[in-house]
Formats: structure tokens, C-alpha cells, sequence
């Protein structure tokens, strides 16, 4: 069966996640790094490739603006769409001699998704539609015998956030949709050095620097200072049953090219050079505890502070899964999310939106007035075997799921446009009841 809770390549996902799926393969870990050059074996041998393709439905009848306020990649009520196509060509950090071992990674997504997952200066903008392609991943890793006794790994390249734990190639999470946290304020793709120090066999010590969330270093960055993530993850705690990591990323995240204004009224995010002392901090406390081996729960506490717009938001959300039988998976979540500005937890009009909010050009969106958002998220992941079993190659998975949001402060942000002269949405709904699915085939 495939691993519905395998992570993206990165030192600290391994210690994060929902219950194992019974009889799944266990990933190759580090320092365990995989054996090179015996019985005949070639290093080159062990290039692996992977391809997902997701397609869903974000069903809300109650809408009149046509979007899902407040969500990225399902914003778009009552429309099928091709999510992402995923492939991937990847190495494990194998061994090459003297404690030392190499891998790598390059994984590129084609679909609606990666309209919100560009990275600027990695071959962004190639197509503007609803439709885009953008890299995912690209980096080399190294596993080195240094420091201590169970070595340090490094990733150096484009690699994916440490925080958070809902991912964004499809099998990486537990639902369709994701949290406010998730979408929001968890760094999505990162250009830097990444290192794991594993202090021991259960403790791991993260330390690395980036040029930024969705962003590169040079002309193509929108802020040159560096940035930096600092943490630890930990696993197999109380008995083998606690795992979790307490992780941050700090640094000035905001565009200091000088604001600029399309003819329509819309303004890029641009600040001019005062951007350079303005810090952003993100902090993400992870837990998991096993209750048994089909069933988990988790608590994902995610905190944000922006010197640019004085903004302060934190999500609280929980999760549970359980493992009904080795084709079907209950899923549950819960969250609360505060945006104290109401600047952040926004709707993106067009379809390079938040491209141009990155790389500062005048965007079109709409925003609600500060609220605290709730939201109750149930679903299953259903692996039918009357259709895998006749499949030569890969896993089919369908994920039906229900959700309600609301506002808890009396906002009415859902269900409703804006306009330029006006963007934040005063008179829509209190609450988005809505109906998702999503089919997905990998191998």
C-alpha cells in the first residue's frame, strides 16, 4: 500500500505525521544510510521516480463570488480541476565511503496548485493560467560522519519548509483542504542550507539559512537580507509512542522595492528599503502521539509575528486519524486561527495573484475585516482494492470530506466579493459549509 503519510524530503519530516498505514514500506532514514557498491550494486541503481496526479471538487452551493474565501489551492467553488501532476527523480543519501553518503532530489508540479507555490527566480511566470508549472524541490544531501558520533545531514537547494505538517504534494496530508496555518503562515519552499545534527537516536537539531519564503537571493529576491531556521525534532519518546519537533524561522521577509500601482487601483506589496528591518518570526510546536498502531493524534500550535503590518496570528489545530482497515482511514481536524489585522487570510482574484504579491507587482485580492476563524474538517482516505488490484502500476485513493467554517467574532468574510475601491469583504456569510473530493493516482 502506498504510505498516505510519507513526507517531503527534509531532516525533520520524518518526526512528524499521522498514524503508520499497516504494511506500509518503511522509508530509508538517516545516519541508516543505504549501502552502495556491494553484491554489484552501482550507486546509480537506486534512482528512484514517482509520479501523483490529483484532480478534486471544492463543492459550495452557497457562494456568490465563486471562490472558497480563505483557501489557496480550493478556491475554486464548484469547478473541477486538475490539481497537480507531480513527478519526481530522487536519490537516497547512500553511501560513499569514510561515513560519508550522497542523494538527491528534483521533483517539478504541473496544475491549479502551483499558482501558490512558485518560487521567484526558479522559473516563475513560465505559464499565467490556471494551470502552471513550478519546481518543487531541488537539492543534494549529504550525510557526514562530523560533530557526533551519528553524523549531520545538509540539504543545500530549493527544499520545502520545516514547519507545519500538512504537505503539498497530495499524498503528504491527511485532507483535500488544508488549514488556515497550512495555507497562510507556514514558509511553503525555501533556497539555502539545510543541516541535521542527531544528537542521539530519538533528538535531532535543525539549524539553517535561506533567502526566504518563495523567494531566492540576488536581482531575484524581494529582500535580501538572509533568513534562518533553528530547531529541534525529536521521536519515538514514551516508549516509542511521542513524536514532535519545536521549530522557527525568523527573518525580514517583506519587498523593499518601492510600492507600485496598476491602472485599475490595485497596489504591489512593495515597502522601499525600511523592509530590510522589518522581521518576521514563525514558530511551529508539533506533537504526535500513537495511540496504537492504526490510530494517532496530533496538536500543530503555529505562531506568526510581522513587523511590516503589525500582524499577530496564531492557529491551534488538532488532528486524529484511525486506520479502519488497510484500505480505509478516518481523518478529523479541528482549528482555530486568529488574523488580528485581517490582512493575511485573503482571496487571490486572479490567476497570478499571488505571484505578482511576491514579486511586487500590483495583485488583485480580497481580505475580511480581523477575525477568528473556526474550522471542523472530517473525511476519509479510501484506497479501493476492487480497482487497485487490477492496477499494473500505483495506487488509486479517493478523499471525500465535509467542512465548516465559521467566524467566531461575528465577521461575515465568506461567500462574497469586494472591489478594488473597497477589498474587505463586510457583508457576506458567517460560516462556508462546503463539500470536497479529490481522486488521486501514484506510484
Amino acid at each position: 500500500m502506498e504510505d498516505l503519510n510519507k513526507k517531503q524530503t527534509g531532516p525533520a519530516r520524518p518526526h512528524a505525521g499521522m498514524a503508520p498505514v499497516p504494511h506500509a514500506p518503511k522509508p530509508v532514514t538517516h545516519p541508516d544510510i543505504v549501502p552502495s557498491g556491494k553484491n554489484g550494486t552501482a550507486y546509480w541503481d537506486g534512482i528512484t521516480v514517482h509520479l501523483t496526479v490529483e484532480a478534486g471538487i471544492a463543492a459550495n452551493p452557497w457562494t456568490k463570488s465563486g471562490r472558497n474565501f480563505a483557501q489557496f489551492y480550493t478556491d475554486r467553488a464548484n469547478t473541477v480541476v486538475l490539481n497537480q501532476i507531480v513527478g519526481s527523480i530522487s536519490h537516497p543519501v547512500t553511501d560513499i565511503g569514510s561515513g560519508y553518503g550522497v542523494g538527491f532530489m528534483l521533483e517539478l508540479m504541473y496544475g491549479s496548485d502551483s499558482r501558490f507555490i512558485p518560487t521567484i527566480g526558479m522559473a516563475d511566470g513560465i505559464l499565467t493560467g490556471l494551470y502552471q508549472l513550478v519546481p518543487l524541490q531541488t537539492h543534494v544531501d549529504f550525510h557526514t560522519p562530523w560533530l557526533v558520533p551519528r553524523g549531520m545531514d545538509f540539504q543545500i537547494g530549493q527544499i520545502f519548509g520545516m514547519l507545519g505538517t500538512e504537505g503539498t504534494s497530495a499524498l503528504t496530508r491527511p485532507f483535500y483542504t488544508y488549514s488556515y496555518a497550512a495555507d497562510y503562515i507556514v514558509p511553503f519552499e525555501t533556497i539555502g542550507i539545510m543541516s541535521t545534527t542527531h544528537l542521539s537516536d530519538k533528538l535531532d537539531w535543525i539549524l539553517g539559512m535561506d533567502a526566504g519564503n518563495s523567494t531566492s537571493f540576488g536581482n531575484a529576491g524581494n529582500n535580501n537580507r538572509p533568513k534562518g531556521t533553528v530547531g529541534i525534532a525529536f521521536s519515538h519518546l514514551m516508549n516509542g509512542k511521542l513524536d514532535g519537533h519545536l521549530i522557527g524561522h525568523f527573518g525580514p521577509q517583506a519587498n523593499n522595492s518601492l510600492p507600485v500601482t496598476s491602472a485599475e487601483g490595485w497596489t504591489s506589496a512593495g515597502m522601499g528599503r525600511i523592509a530590510n528591518d522589518l522581521m518576521q518570526y514563525n514558530a511551529d510546536f508539533l506533537l504526535t502521539y500513537h495511540l496504537s498502531d492504526k490510530m494517532s493524534v496530533m496538536l500543530d500550535t503555529i505562531y506568526m509575528h510581522d513587523d511590516a503590518n503589525r500582524d499577530d496570528l496564531y492557529g491551534f489545530i488538532t488532528y486524529f486519524s484511525w486506520d479502519l482497515n488497510p484500505s480505509l482511514r478516518l481523518n478529523l481536524r479541528g482549528e482555530i486561527f486568529r488574523d488580528n489585522t485581517g490582512a493575511v487570510i485573503a482571496a487571490y482574484e486572479g490567476t497570478t495573484s499571488n505571484l505578482n504579491a511576491i514579486r511586487n507587482r500590483p495583485f488583485a485580492y480580497y481580505i475580511a475585516p480581523p477575525t477568528t476563524y473556526g474550522a471542523l474538517t472530517a473525511g476519509v482516505t479510501y484506497q479501493p482494492d476492487f480497482v487497485n488490484r487490477h492496477l499494473k502500476l500505483g495506487k488509486f485513493t479517493i478523499r471525500p470530506e465535509i467542512r465548516l467554517d465559521k467566524s467566531l467574532n461575528g465577521t461575515h468574510p465568506f461567500n462574497r466579493g469586494a472591489t478594488v475601491a473597497d477589498p474587505v469583504v463586510r457583508n457576506g456569510t458567517n460560516n462556508m459549509f462546503w463539500f470536497s473530493c479529490d481522486a488521486i493516482w501514484s506510484f
